[in-house]
Protein backbone atom coordinates (compact mmCIF):
# COMPACT_ATOMS: atom_id res chain seq x y z
CA UNK A 1 0.00 0.00 0.00
CA UNK A 2 1.11 3.42 -0.70
CA UNK A 3 1.30 6.47 1.84
CA UNK A 4 -1.03 9.20 0.66
CA UNK A 5 2.46 11.60 1.65
CA UNK A 6 3.73 9.30 -1.32
CA UNK A 7 1.24 9.58 -3.86
CA UNK A 8 1.32 13.32 -3.15
CA UNK A 9 5.39 13.55 -3.92
CA UNK A 10 4.14 11.49 -7.21
CA UNK A 11 1.58 14.03 -7.79
CA UNK A 12 4.02 17.60 -7.42
CA UNK A 13 5.56 18.60 -10.25
CA UNK A 14 8.27 21.64 -11.10
CA UNK A 15 4.93 23.92 -12.46
CA UNK A 16 6.13 25.54 -15.73
CA UNK A 17 3.04 27.20 -16.65
CA UNK A 18 0.71 28.55 -13.53
CA UNK A 19 -3.08 29.82 -13.65
CA UNK A 20 -2.99 33.44 -12.84
CA UNK A 21 -6.57 33.87 -12.09
CA UNK A 22 -6.33 31.03 -8.95
CA UNK A 23 -4.79 32.21 -5.79
CA UNK A 24 -3.68 30.76 -2.63
CA UNK A 25 -5.68 30.97 0.04
CA UNK A 26 -4.75 33.47 3.57
CA UNK A 27 -4.51 29.51 5.22
CA UNK A 28 -3.00 27.65 2.50
CA UNK A 29 -0.15 30.77 2.30
CA UNK A 30 0.40 30.76 6.53
CA UNK A 31 0.59 26.84 6.06
CA UNK A 32 4.21 27.69 4.38
CA UNK A 33 5.35 30.21 6.31
CA UNK A 34 5.01 28.30 9.38
CA UNK A 35 6.39 25.32 7.72
CA UNK A 36 9.76 27.82 6.87
CA UNK A 37 9.85 28.95 10.21
CA UNK A 38 9.31 25.25 12.05
CA UNK A 39 12.18 23.67 9.40
CA UNK A 40 15.46 22.37 10.96
CA UNK A 41 18.43 24.44 10.68
CA UNK A 42 22.36 23.71 12.55
CA UNK A 43 22.06 25.03 15.93
CA UNK A 44 18.92 26.10 15.66
CA UNK A 45 19.97 29.33 14.44
CA UNK A 46 17.94 30.34 11.23
CA UNK A 47 20.25 32.98 9.54
CA UNK A 48 17.64 32.99 6.60
CA UNK A 49 14.63 34.81 5.83
CA UNK A 50 11.48 34.41 3.69
CA UNK A 51 10.05 37.11 1.30
CA UNK A 52 6.53 36.86 0.05
CA UNK A 53 5.81 38.59 -3.00
CA UNK A 54 2.22 39.17 -4.04
CA UNK A 55 2.25 41.92 -6.55
CA UNK A 56 1.56 41.57 -10.27
CA UNK A 57 3.23 44.82 -11.11
CA UNK A 58 6.69 43.82 -8.43
CA UNK A 59 6.39 40.01 -10.14
CA UNK A 60 5.66 41.28 -13.65
CA UNK A 61 9.19 43.06 -13.24
CA UNK A 62 11.44 40.06 -12.06
CA UNK A 63 10.45 38.06 -14.93
CA UNK A 64 12.96 39.69 -16.82
CA UNK A 65 15.56 39.23 -14.06
CA UNK A 66 14.19 35.45 -13.86
CA UNK A 67 15.66 34.68 -17.33
CA UNK A 68 11.76 35.21 -18.61
CA UNK A 69 10.95 32.20 -16.92
CA UNK A 70 6.71 33.24 -16.58
CA UNK A 71 6.43 31.52 -13.44
CA UNK A 72 7.20 34.20 -10.90
CA UNK A 73 4.64 36.76 -13.37
CA UNK A 74 1.47 34.28 -13.18
CA UNK A 75 1.73 32.22 -9.78
CA UNK A 76 -0.05 33.16 -6.79
CA UNK A 77 2.50 34.34 -4.79
CA UNK A 78 5.94 34.26 -5.56
CA UNK A 79 8.38 32.95 -2.30
CA UNK A 80 12.32 34.29 -2.32
CA UNK A 81 14.19 32.40 0.29
CA UNK A 82 17.13 34.53 1.54
CA UNK A 83 19.95 34.13 3.99
CA UNK A 84 21.34 36.81 5.93
CA UNK A 85 24.58 38.47 4.80
CA UNK A 86 26.59 37.55 7.58
CA UNK A 87 26.63 35.98 11.50
CA UNK A 88 27.88 37.71 13.93
CA UNK A 89 27.84 37.75 17.82
CA UNK A 90 25.05 39.66 17.78
CA UNK A 91 23.04 37.47 16.00
CA UNK A 92 24.45 34.59 17.98
CA UNK A 93 23.54 36.04 21.61
CA UNK A 94 19.85 36.95 20.52
CA UNK A 95 19.09 33.31 19.52
CA UNK A 96 20.37 31.98 22.74
CA UNK A 97 18.26 34.90 24.32
CA UNK A 98 15.44 33.36 22.32
CA UNK A 99 16.12 30.12 23.86
CA UNK A 100 16.50 31.34 27.76
CA UNK A 101 12.86 33.07 27.32
CA UNK A 102 11.20 29.93 25.51
CA UNK A 103 12.65 27.42 27.43
CA UNK A 104 13.51 29.29 30.77
CA UNK A 105 16.76 27.64 30.53
CA UNK A 106 19.11 28.82 32.54
CA UNK A 107 22.46 31.16 31.79
CA UNK A 108 24.40 28.48 33.63
CA UNK A 109 23.83 26.07 30.48
CA UNK A 110 23.73 28.42 27.97
CA UNK A 111 26.71 30.00 28.30
CA UNK A 112 29.30 27.47 27.43
CA UNK A 113 27.49 26.65 24.24
CA UNK A 114 27.47 30.74 23.61
CA UNK A 115 30.64 31.22 24.00
CA UNK A 116 31.87 27.82 21.77
CA UNK A 117 29.11 29.17 19.04
CA UNK A 118 30.54 32.65 18.79
CA UNK A 119 34.43 31.25 18.52
CA UNK A 120 33.57 28.99 15.98
CA UNK A 121 31.86 31.34 13.70
CA UNK A 122 34.34 34.09 14.65
CA UNK A 123 37.46 31.45 13.25
CA UNK A 124 35.02 31.30 9.71
CA UNK A 125 35.80 33.38 6.87
CA UNK A 126 32.64 34.99 5.42
CA UNK A 127 32.04 32.50 2.08
CA UNK A 128 32.31 29.43 4.17
CA UNK A 129 29.69 30.97 6.67
CA UNK A 130 27.61 32.39 3.53
CA UNK A 131 27.83 28.48 2.24
CA UNK A 132 26.65 26.91 5.17
CA UNK A 133 24.10 29.45 5.14
CA UNK A 134 22.68 28.52 1.83
CA UNK A 135 23.14 25.07 3.14
CA UNK A 136 20.54 25.56 5.33
CA UNK A 137 18.02 27.60 3.18
CA UNK A 138 18.00 23.56 0.65
CA UNK A 139 17.06 22.03 4.11
CA UNK A 140 14.06 24.44 4.29
CA UNK A 141 13.48 24.47 0.20
CA UNK A 142 12.73 20.77 0.84
CA UNK A 143 10.41 20.85 3.63
CA UNK A 144 8.34 23.54 1.41
CA UNK A 145 8.14 21.56 -1.52
CA UNK A 146 7.12 18.70 0.19
CA UNK A 147 4.31 20.70 2.09
CA UNK A 148 3.22 22.30 -0.91
CA UNK A 149 2.60 18.75 -2.34
CA UNK A 150 0.83 17.36 0.69
CA UNK A 151 -1.48 20.57 0.17
CA UNK A 152 -2.20 19.97 -3.51
CA UNK A 153 0.12 23.53 -3.77
CA UNK A 154 2.03 23.86 -7.16
CA UNK A 155 5.48 24.97 -7.12
CA UNK A 156 9.15 25.50 -8.91
CA UNK A 157 11.69 26.01 -7.46
CA UNK A 158 13.92 28.41 -9.71
CA UNK A 159 17.83 28.93 -9.40
CA UNK A 160 17.87 30.60 -12.57
CA UNK A 161 18.05 34.66 -11.53
CA UNK A 162 19.76 37.26 -11.46
CA UNK A 163 20.41 37.56 -7.38
CA UNK A 164 21.67 41.17 -7.19
CA UNK A 165 19.25 42.56 -9.34
CA UNK A 166 16.27 40.87 -7.21
CA UNK A 167 18.04 42.18 -4.17
CA UNK A 168 18.13 45.85 -5.32
CA UNK A 169 14.35 45.32 -6.63
CA UNK A 170 13.38 44.49 -3.57
CA UNK A 171 15.67 45.86 -1.05
CA UNK A 172 17.51 43.48 0.56
CA UNK A 173 20.56 44.68 0.61
CA UNK A 174 19.78 47.30 3.53
CA UNK A 175 17.96 44.57 4.89
CA UNK A 176 21.03 42.19 5.15
CA UNK A 177 19.97 39.62 3.24
CA UNK A 178 21.08 37.84 -0.34
CA UNK A 179 18.42 35.93 -2.29
CA UNK A 180 19.38 32.48 -3.15
CA UNK A 181 16.25 30.77 -4.19
CA UNK A 182 12.95 31.71 -6.03
CA UNK A 183 9.83 29.51 -5.16
CA UNK A 184 6.82 30.44 -7.75
CA UNK A 185 3.50 28.68 -5.27
CA UNK A 186 0.19 29.03 -6.71
CA UNK A 187 -1.97 26.27 -8.97
CA UNK A 188 -0.71 24.65 -11.96
CA UNK A 189 -2.54 25.62 -15.75
CA UNK A 190 -4.39 23.02 -17.06
CA UNK A 191 -2.39 23.40 -20.31
CA UNK A 192 0.90 22.72 -18.76
CA UNK A 193 2.24 20.62 -21.18
CA UNK A 194 4.90 19.14 -18.12
CA UNK A 195 1.42 17.87 -16.15
CA UNK A 196 1.13 14.65 -17.43
CA UNK A 197 5.03 13.80 -18.17
CA UNK A 198 6.20 10.79 -16.25
CA UNK A 199 8.25 11.76 -13.54
CA UNK A 200 11.77 10.11 -14.16
CA UNK A 201 13.94 9.08 -11.37
CA UNK A 202 17.25 6.46 -10.73
CA UNK A 203 14.82 4.41 -8.48
CA UNK A 204 14.97 3.43 -5.19
CA UNK A 205 16.92 0.01 -5.47
CA UNK A 206 19.65 1.85 -7.59
CA UNK A 207 19.75 5.27 -4.89
CA UNK A 208 19.60 3.47 -1.78
CA UNK A 209 22.26 1.61 0.30
CA UNK A 210 21.50 -0.13 3.26
CA UNK A 211 24.09 -1.24 5.62
CA UNK A 212 23.13 -4.26 8.31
Amino acid sequence: MTSNTIEKLRWRYATKRFDSSKTLSEEKLNILKETFNLTATSYGLQPLKLVVVKNAELQSQLMPLTYNQPQVRDASHVLILCIEKNINETFILEHFKRVEGQRNTPRTILEPFEKALIENFSEKQVPEIRQWMANQLYLTLGALLTVCAVENIDACPIEGFEPKKYDELLGLDEKGLESVIVLPVGYRDESDFFINLKKVRRGVDELIIEVN
